[in-house]
Formats: C-alpha cells, structure tokens, sequence
C-alpha cells in the first residue's frame, strides 16, 4: 500500500532502554510499523507513524545506518526489502564489515577475492555464515566424505602441508592437501576435496613420525632408523636427510626471524636442532637421560623449548632458552631449568600468553594428577642470565578412569581442554570446571582443538564434534553438536589420528588388515 495524495509516512523511533536513539525512519506503508516494532526491532523501540518532508534524503540513510547497526543479519536482510530508501542503507559495505569484525574478530582481505573477482563484505559474511552453520549442525548433504586408500601399514600422523584457517578461510576456492605417514615407509599428500592422491614418496624404512611448514611447504618425516628427511609439499622430492640413529623421534618445527628451525627429541634422552633447508647440526643437548623425549614444545614468542618425558614419573621436564640451542656458545651449556614438577603427563603452552604453560603432572603419588601453571621468563643481570619459571595456578584433577594417554589443549588465555579415556573436560586456568563429557563408549585417541570447535577421536570408531559458544553466565564454553561415524567395526578397529582445519576434518581409521584408511570430511559454502 503506497501513500495516497502524495503524502509521505515515516517510522518515528523513540528509544527505549537500549535503543540507538529518537529518529524519524521512511517507510512506505504505515501497516508495517507493527510489525517491525515487534518482529524486527524485538521492542527496543516505540513506534509510530508520521508524515514528514523528504527533501534531506541523506539524513534520512545516515539514522537509517544508525538504526540497523542493532540489527540481526536477518533481519537486515529483511528491512532491506521495504522500499528504496531501505535497500540502499541496509547494503551498506560499512554495516556488513562491522558485523564481520563483530563476529570473526579479524578478517583478512585477501580472503575477499578469488578468481580476479572482489566480493563485497555482505556476501563474505552470509557465505561464511551459512559454512558455519553447515559445521555447526553437522547434517547430510552438508558436508562430503571421501575416503583415501593407498597406506598398506598402520597411519602414524596426518598433518595438513596447505589447509583453510579461521584468518584465511577459503570460503570462495576450497582447497585443502593433507599429508599422511605411515609404517608402510610411504608419504602420501592427498586432495580433500576431491579424494585424490597428489604425490607419493619412495619406500624407505617405516615412518615413526610426520610434521609440516605450511609457511613453506615442507613436510618433515622420521623413520625407524633415525633418519630424519624434508619433503617439498608440491611434488614430493626429497629435499635433506639428517641421521640422529634413533629408533623413536619427536618433531618439532619453528621459524625466528624468517630462519628456519627442527628441534629433534631422540629415544636417548637428548635434543638436537637443526637449521635451514640442509638440516645443519646447531646443537645437542641431553634432557633426560636413557628416556626418550617425547614432550617437545615451543613457546608462542619463540625464546623458549620445553622437553621432557612421560616414562618416568620422577623426571621433571626442562625449560630450555631456544638462542642457546639455534646460536650455541663454544664450552658452554645451554641455558636451562627444571620445571618443578615431576611425572609430566601432557604439556601445552597457552597460545595468547607469550610463554605461560601448562602441565599436566603427578601428585601425591602416581594415581593422582593435578594441573600446574606456569609463566617462564629470563632474568639478566651484568654477570649472569637466569631462567624463571614461576607457578601461576595449580589445581587438583579429579580423573575418574586410568588411561595411558592424556590429551591437553589450550583454546585462547582462560581455555584448557583434557581428554582421558572416554571424557572431555574443559577448564578454566583457575581450575573451574565449565563443561564435562562423556559421549563415545570407548576411549579417546586423539583431539583437534581451533578457534571454531573441537573434535575428539575414538577407538569407538566416531569422531564428535563440539562448538565453542559464549555463555553469558560461565563464558567460553564447549557445546556438543554431533557424530561423524568411520565405517563398520567388522573392517575397522577405530580411529587412532584426527586433525582439521577451518572447513575440513581428516582422520585415519585403523584397518583389521593392517591397512589403515584416511577419512575426510569436507564442508562447503
């Protein structure tokens, strides 16, 4: 219904409690005053209709503007079918990258074209949303599975060589490559998307371990000999060898100041780093002798290793200053402190703090664990440099099942995630329990923690997925969403790997036959 004898209505906005302020809106039927008040504006506002003088069109879109920044995407979809005046303020470019920022924190603008073609933040935002919603219910038809065969050992470690983040997520050209390693003595990069497999490396001895650089495309491997090799992600040629002539290897991959870095943990108890694309020996230092490290960490500000052992509860882990590893000093040691605590069960910096950890350790005997935080830092004075590692929190954990692996995440500075045996735990850095739980029937293998969810692995043969959500009482906090099933337990005994990246999920299925298969779930916009 359009006004009759020229005349021109109008939305008079008074503010209420909450309400942006008093404004006079176009409208072109006086009918739908109800309705928005109710439906769109959710009674923040007292409505009315009035004729008013359109001869100042821009202040009529810049309040417009105002008004819909307390809008829901959709309800400014909806608004923007009113009229002219309507459309113009609700397409908006500044309106729709606020709402991204309010939504996603940072959103980078490369990740606004594709294919030679800039797309406006509207689109970004509801294609991206409607990705996520798709993650989020987890329902047929929203996602893809592949399966990839090929392995004819067991799969040791899946790692993604070229995959989506939350700051780059691929909403426009999805692709993802993942690599897997295996005792069949083969590394297999494989296309997710479309299930294919990319390249396929010689046969060496069997795989014990698998790491990559994203930043530039390296995929790094050990074998069972000690034989640590590097890997170009586009084509899978060899690239280095180094020999530590030890039958198990810990990776760990870093890069300062654009140089390029691999800290190995070897069976004997030591570290060695290694530089650049030839794998030049820096350092070797001995961490616990006789036992193989198998906790290797660095801090997110790059100055700190830690390395320690799970085979013996009365080994404390070291803190390790990483200059003196990637610069040594001729006759000296590398700078270092024990963490005072002992039998170290899972490890995890906190990826906002510059170099705060926490431990997950025994206490009170070996039945009992608790979890310890500390902050490290380095104290220097005229004659000497000392190594500060100062507890922050410590709490008791109350695990109600014994289980040999215990897996520890960290989510943001408040955010810890547990996993042991068949429960999921996630606490606050003062200890507060914020959710619990206890949904697959047999235990956890391996967990994937990101900034969207968390997805646990089971011997049970199902993955579950769990969405980070805001609770206005608790915070951050863990939602269950749903399951992702591997197969049939008559071919299968379970998953052993999971990793994921914004918009994809990998996880490798342990076969009856020895031959394990990967898994990979795809959703797309």
């Amino acid at each position: 219904m359009a006004p009759s004898g020229g005349e021109h209505w109008a939305l008079r906005l008074i503010g209420k409690t909450n309400a942006p302020c008093s404004c006079v809106l176009p409208v072109a039927c006086p009918k739908l005053v109800a309705t928005y008040n109710k439906e769109t504006f959710g009674g923040l506002c007292s409505i009315t209709a009035v004729s008013m003088d359109p001869h100042h069109p821009h202040l009529i879109t810049d309040c417009l503007i105002h008004i819909f920044t307390f809008l829901k995407e959709e309800d400014l979809i909806s608004v923007s079918s009113v009229c002219k005046e309507w459309h113009k303020a609700a397409e908006t470019s500044w309106l729709w990258r606020r709402m991204c920022l309010q939504r996603w924190s940072f959103c980078n603008l490369a990740v606004m074209r594709s294919e030679q073609v800039w797309h406006s933040w509207k689109r970004y935002f509801l294609r991206r949303a409607h990705l996520e919603m798709k993650m989020t219910e987890g329902r047929s038809g929203g996602y893809t599975c592949k399966s990839l065969r090929g392995h004819t050992g067991r799969v040791v470690g899946l790692v993604y060589l070229q995959g989506n983040s939350a700051q780059h997520p691929g909403i426009w050209n999805n692709s993802t490559t993942v690599c897997s390693a295996s005792t069949d003595g083969t590394v297999r990069a494989w296309d997710v998307q479309n299930g294919e497999l990319l390249w396929c490396s010689p046969v060496q001895s069997p795989l014990t371990g698998i790491l990559s650089d994203e930043q530039h495309e390296v995929v790094i491997t050990a074998d069972s000999t000690g034989l640590i090799k590097t890997w170009k992600g586009q084509t899978g040629q060899e690239v280095a060898s180094y020999s530590t002539a030890s039958p198990h290897c810990t990776l760990l991959q870093y890069n300062i100041n654009n140089d390029w870095f691999l800290t190995v943990g070897t069976s004997q108890g030591s570290v060695c780093t290694l530089a650049d694309s030839a794998l030049t020996n820096k350092s070797s230092t001995m961490v616990c002798d006789t036992f193989k490290v198998n906790i290797l960490l660095v801090s997110p500000d790059k100055k700190w290793i830690v390395a320690g052992t799970k085979d013996n509860d009365d080994i404390s882990p070291k803190v390790i200053y990483t200059e003196s590893l990637i610069s040594p000093t001729m006759d000296e040691d590398p700078l270092c402190q024990f963490v005072p605590v002992s039998g170290c069960q899972a490890a995890v910096f906190i990826p906002t703090q510059p170099a705060r950890l926490a431990i997950i350790h025994c206490s009170e005997g070996q039945r009992n664990k608790a979890l310890t935080v500390f902050d490290v830092n380095i104290k220097k004075t005229k004659y000497k440099s000392e190594i500060q590692v100062q507890q922050v929190e410590s709490f008791p954990l109350t695990l109600n099942t014994w289980s040999p692996n215990i897996f520890l995440e960290a989510r943001d500075s408040n955010c810890l995630v547990l996993a042991a045996g068949q429960e999921l735990w996630v606490y606050s850095l003062k200890g507060a329990l914020l959710a619990s739980f206890k949904e697959h029937i047999m235990p956890i293998s391996s967990i994937c923690v990101d900034s969207f969810r968390v997805v646990t692995a089971s011997q049970d043969l199902s993955l579950r997925v769990l969405t980070w959500k805001n609770d206005r009482d608790h915070g951050l906090t863990l939602e269950s969403r749903y399951h992702l099933l591997g197969g049939s337990h008559t071919m299968s005994r379970g998953f052993t790997h999971v990793t994921c990246d914004y918009s994809s999920i990998v996880a490798s299925v342990e076969g009856k036959d020895g031959k394990d298969v990967l898994k990979a779930y795809s959703f797309t916009s």
